[in-house]
């Protein structure tokens, strides 16, 4: 039995396009900004988010990293959702490898609420650090890849552009918000200072991310980026999956969110199991077992045996993530080999 892996949309694996890219990519050095097909792929990116210059880095962490290094300085604070990645995920590197203070706001379903961003952003008092950054994501991972409407994010980068901040957008998914709005994704980066996105998840990249901004925001970019190990040489091999995923991977993202929606409507009539619909905007299902009566991990150990791979949200959710893999037969199966996982008894 071949698993089938839904534990995230980082799963995916390069489309044959691409391999045929990296075996004829032109290469130079690309932190002597001498190859071309790095070049093109930056070129490219802020041509498709709508900025002035664009960034290849290894990672979606070391580019939101890289970000907020360049807004602000050691002992500024930096304001987040206390649900966001940048905060949750990302091995606190805000504070260890920045020297930033993050200060958390709540979110609702994965939107902030403007007056509570504004009333976070304090006067200049020597008793606290200056606030530089506001750190915004779309779409929202913890909420179950919900969507910031673009009306929202644009206040609450009102909000912080009147007092002075910068604007970051983690936008690892960007292209999934765009895709369901219906909008190109350069309207959800329009009013942000910088912007971070993924290749290696929807898009199917092997490696990479893409920051972009101002050509000056990005001049000092590089430096923060070699300062961190991230200036790669012969990067091309790479990149040219990265402008394949560009040009043709994007558009299909619509594919994944429709038997994401899917997969929720079918697992909600399994008894034991719940899913907020409404959260079901994108490519993920947040699943709550607590009708189970089974704790997080003995679940993920029962959909393993049964040949599905879904991650930790405990301690009352799974999660699910549709990608480029998962055809409608995928999509299935997996529902099919969630009902038998719950039908064994063995406690």
């Amino acid at each position: 039995m071949t698993p089938i892996n839904m534990s995230s949309d980082t799963q995916t694996l390069p489309t044959e396009q691409m391999y045929d890219a990296m075996r004829s990519a032109p290469l130079g050095d690309d932190m002597l900004r001498a190859d071309p097909t790095v070049n093109r792929l930056e070129e490219l990116a802020a041509e498709k988010i709508g900025k002035e210059a664009a960034l290849f880095v290894p990672s979606g962490t070391m580019g939101n990293l890289v970000s907020l290094m360049v807004h602000a300085k050691p002992g500024d604070e930096v304001i987040v959702d206390s649900e966001s990645h940048v905060y949750y995920y990302e091995a606190g590197g805000i504070a260890s490898v920045a020297g930033l203070m993050p200060r958390t706001v709540p979110s609702r379903g994965g939107r902030l609420d403007p007056e509570q961003v504004a009333a976070a952003v304090r006067k200049r008092d020597q008793h606290f650090p200056v606030p530089r950054v506001l750190c915004l994501e779309n779409t929202h991972n913890r909420s179950g890849g919900r969507i910031v409407p673009v009306e929202l994010q644009n206040r609450l980068a009102a909000v912080a552009h009147e007092r002075g901040l910068a604007v970051h957008l983690d936008g690892a998914r960007i292209f999934d918000a765009a895709i369901a709005s219906g909008l190109p994704a350069a309207a959800f980066t329009e009013h942000v200072d910088s912007v971070m996105f993924c290749l290696s998840k929807g898009l199917s990249c092997p490696v990479g991310s893409i920051i972009a901004g101002t050509a000056a925001f990005i001049e000092q970019a590089r430096l923060v980026r070699k300062r961190l190990g991230g200036a790669m040489r012969q990067a091309g091999i790479l990149a040219a999956c990265g402008i394949v995923a560009l040009q043709t991977m994007i558009e299909r993202l619509a594919e994944d969110h429709r038997r994401a929606r899917r997969l929720a409507e079918e697992i909600a009539t399994i008894p034991g199991l719940s899913v907020e619909m409404e959260s079901v905007q994108t490519n993920m299902v947040y699943v709550d077992h607590t009708g189970t009566g089974l704790d997080t991990d003995e679940l993920l150990a029962r959909l393993a045996t049964a040949g599905l791979l879904a991650s930790d949200r405990a301690p009352t959710h799974f999660r699910l993530v549709a990608n480029r893999h998962h055809g409608d037969a995928e999509i299935a199966e997996a529902v099919a080999r969630i009902r038998r996982a719950l039908a064994t008894d063995d406690r």
